[in-house]
């Protein structure tokens, strides 16, 4: 085994917590279970790693099983990228293709040698009919590097794409031609949207608010806060017992009754010229817009926007800027004068 092959294995098993080691390497499913049954996983990391290096020697392990490992790991800690979603769309009226995976995978990578002599390619078939995509560019000049790769998810047959950051931002470009040929497609637009929970973002593209994600504090229920209110005065009660109703059922309306997909912010760019009634001044005069950054953020935003109202927070309804980011697909706004 090729001594770089080496040390890309160590980097990877060395990320993988000691809870999740056998689970992970089970599913990479390269050293055979009685191979690892001889292998002591109560000893400290480091002698673990060494032991677990020296079977895939054993085995003359390549760079593409490392590069398995690696995705299955990246699977595993998806959380742990920033991703952005990529749509593409065909020409109007043009049929739809049968789609075959195999060819997929092979025209995609064909595209990327032709253009780029160092560059390795690994695929992993998931689940939903997704295929894992990890791209190490290089240069002409340079191999590729391992360590900073690119990761792609494509579900066929839809027009989505789900890119982790890509470092070498000039390849941007030929990434994106491979998707769009690959897939059959003839346009391609990166979305304003990104986070990095992978499953929130297919939910959104997807229409699929109505499932489980992560774990998130939910708004407490109606008939829970109006008990704290049991002391107050009976008329008082009566005004909160409608107000609250009126905040719950605005609230339900609004966001549903699901759990909201996971989005870590929202941004906002608003750009407007001055205006006065007034004449002269420096303002006036401004040729140039002026310009504001606004950010929300908050671990589980549209959990936390959800809750908002009926915390007592903000008005119900909230503002459409707010509540429209799973509709649009956004979280990147820009807004300007008509």
């Amino acid at each position: 085994m090729d001594e770089t092959v080496a040390e890309f294995i160590k980097r990877t098993i060395l990320k993988i917590p000691m809870t999740e080691m056998m689970t992970i390497l089970k599913a990479w499913d390269f050293l055979p279970e009685n191979q690892l049954q001889t292998v002591n996983f109560r000893q400290r990391k480091e002698s673990l790693v060494q032991d677990l290096v020296l079977l895939c020697e054993s085995k003359r392990a390549s760079l593409r099983d490392a590069a398995l490992l690696d995705i299955i790991y990246t699977q595993f800690h998806q959380h742990q990228k920033v991703w952005d979603v990529f749509q593409m769309s065909k020409e109007p009226g043009e049929d739809v293709d049968l789609f075959d995976m195999e060819r997929f995978k092979s025209s995609f990578e064909k595209i990327l040698r032709r253009a780029l002599k160092n560059v390795t390619v690994s695929f992993r078939d998931a689940e939903e009919n997704a295929v894992w995509i990890r791209i190490a560019w290089g240069t002409q000049y340079r191999q590729p590097n391992q360590y900073k790769p690119v990761y792609v998810v494509y579900y066929s047959q839809t027009p989505y794409a789900f890119t982790s950051f890509c470092h070498l931002k000039s390849n941007t470009p030929l990434l994106s031609q491979a998707l769009t040929v690959a897939s059959n497609h003839h346009k391609i637009v990166k979305m304003d949207l990104r986070s990095r929970y992978l499953d929130s973002l297919k939910a959104i593209v997807f229409k699929q608010y109505n499932q489980k994600f992560e774990t998130h504090n939910s708004t407490m229920p109606l008939q829970e806060t109006l008990e704290l209110d049991m002391h107050m005065d009976s008329r008082i009660i009566h005004e909160n017992r409608i107000e609250k109703e009126r905040v719950q059922r605005v609230t339900q309306e609004t966001f549903g009754d699901y759990p909201q997909p996971r989005l870590e912010f929202a941004q906002y760019k608003l750009e407007t010229k001055f205006k006065s009634d007034f004449h002269g001044g420096i303002l006036a005069e401004r040729k140039e817009p002026l310009r504001c950054l606004i950010k929300f953020s908050s671990p589980h935003l549209l959990e936390a926007l959800k809750s908002l109202a009926p915390a007592g927070i903000a008005d119900a309804p909230l503002s459409p800027l707010l509540t429209c980011i799973p509709n649009k697909g956004m979280n990147y706004f820009k807004i300007r004068d008509k």
